[in-house]
């Protein structure tokens, strides 16, 4: 293959916008790699005294794993440290998509886990919720082991939250076993969500809580769930007795697949590291008619609709240079989406492939996607523009995408408050 010629522009701000004059399929050999020892595997040969002689509930899913892929399930009823430890699992909870992470529905009911006949309280009713507070009595200590991916959209981190006031409440330690951010800790972008429309507090009959709309923070936060953790314990005052296991070997320039770690899908319509990828510049799609391609083989790498004229959405996409990406035309047809949209039917889809993950700026992508859909099909789009914001995180930015802003202007005013949103944080970061 011949090699590419090298872009050449003028860097007016770090988040200018350059044309690019090629586009290559992404190459990571040049990335930096690591070998990381995960939070349960640090628990078992650093840190065995945070649970000696106490009676464990363990929050997590089928990421909780080790480097090899044992669960921590199995690691904490079978590992000798632990036995020697006089400490028992007794209680499992698990978040949306419940514990095997397969799930793709609401109202996923409590249960016993048949492998290590434990009880399961689920955390995932009509939407995220709180631990009982029944279950939570007969612990001496939590322990919450979920693989975030870096999103702010991501509803783990709710539960998270949700689990640590409910811990704090009923004076029970937690611990939070960390994990790397799969798309790094170095980069941080997208809108802050806009206070007016976050909710942080546990949900009520009367009012819904938004485990994916906690609080004011970048679409793409780039913080670890311990990060989050320490973050929100301050911040939202939970004031729980939190203690975090951090990883090992982990820097946060280091991308998941590069750290020699099993990749586990996070959730049902994450099947591969492409769409955890994707997943920040399409997630806020799914407040629309379009399909992000679930009910397909590679969710949240796709968007499309029957109506969508792809072809001119993609000439124009290009023609604005939209860095990290190539955008190319391909129909779908999604067989039972978890959306329910456009089952059975033929859509018409652009798909997006990353070319070069370091220029990836997925804020910037959908903020072009959406402008170019919206201007191509003023009528055929429709949008809950509260869902939206809440998940893209502004209004004041959709509205000026949809009264035909530049999409890169209205991006780059969103880099300055996310990059104080780091300078503010930084006590909390671990790595």
């Amino acid at each position: 293959m011949p090699r590419p010629m090298p872009v050449l522009c003028a860097v007016l701000t770090l988040a200018a916008a350059c044309t690019v004059i090629y586009q290559r399929v992404d190459d990571t050999s040049e990335l930096p790699s690591a070998k990381v020892r995960p939070g349960i595997m640090v628990l078992l040969s650093d840190s065995i005294y945070l649970i000696r002689n106490q009676r464990l509930g363990l929050l997590t899913n089928q990421t909780g794993v080790d480097r090899s892929g044992k669960s921590d399930i199995d690691l904490l009823q079978t590992d000798r440290k632990v036995s020697a430890a006089n400490a028992h699992l007794v209680a499992l909870f698990s978040p949306e998509h419940g514990l095997s992470g397969r799930e793709d529905r609401t109202n996923l009911l409590s249960t016993v886990d048949p492998h290590s006949k434990l009880p399961v309280y689920s955390l995932y009713g009509s939407a995220t919720t709180p631990p009982p507070d029944s279950a939570l009595d007969r612990l001496d200590v939590v322990l919450i082991d979920l693989q975030d991916i870096g999103v702010r959209t991501w509803t783990y981190e709710g539960a998270m939250v949700y689990m640590m006031r409910a811990a704090a409440r009923l004076k029970k330690p937690v611990i939070v076993l960390d994990r790397p951010n799969p798309i790094t800790g170095s980069i941080v972008e997208g809108p802050m969500l806009d206070s007016a429309i976050a909710n942080s507090e546990d949900p009520t009959p009367d009012h819904p809580g938004l485990a994916y709309a906690l609080a004011p923070i970048p679409l793409r936060h780039g913080m670890t769930m311990a990060e989050l953790a320490r973050f929100y314990n301050v911040t939202l005052r939970i004031g729980a007795d939190l203690h975090v296991v951090p990883v090992v070997g982990w820097q946060r320039e280091v991308w998941f697949d590069r750290t020699d770690l099993p990749f586990i899908r996070p959730s049902p319509n994450l099947p591969s590291f492409r769409s955890v990828q994707l997943y920040p510049a399409l997630v806020s799609f799914e407040a629309t008619n379009l399909s992000v391609g679930r009910g397909t083989r590679d969710p949240f790498q796709l968007i499309g609709a029957p109506w969508l004229k792809a072809k001119q959405v993609i000439q124009i996409l290009k023609d604005a240079g939209v860095r990290g990406v190539r955008f190319t035309s391909e129909d779908f047809v999604p067989s039972h989406p978890s959306d329910g949209k456009y089952n059975g039917q033929f859509v018409h889809g652009v798909r997006i492939t990353v070319t070069d993950r370091s220029a990836l700026q997925t804020s910037r992508v959908f903020a072009n996607l959406l402008s170019v859909i919206h201007h191509v099909h003023p009528t055929e789009l429709q949008i809950d523009t509260l869902h939206l914001d809440r998940l893209f995180g502004s209004a004041a930015d959709r509205q000026a995408l949809l009264r035909g802003e530049d999409p890169d202007a209205v991006i780059d005013r969103e880099y300055g408050p996310a990059y104080a949103f780091r300078e503010r944080v930084h006590r909390y970061l671990l790595y």
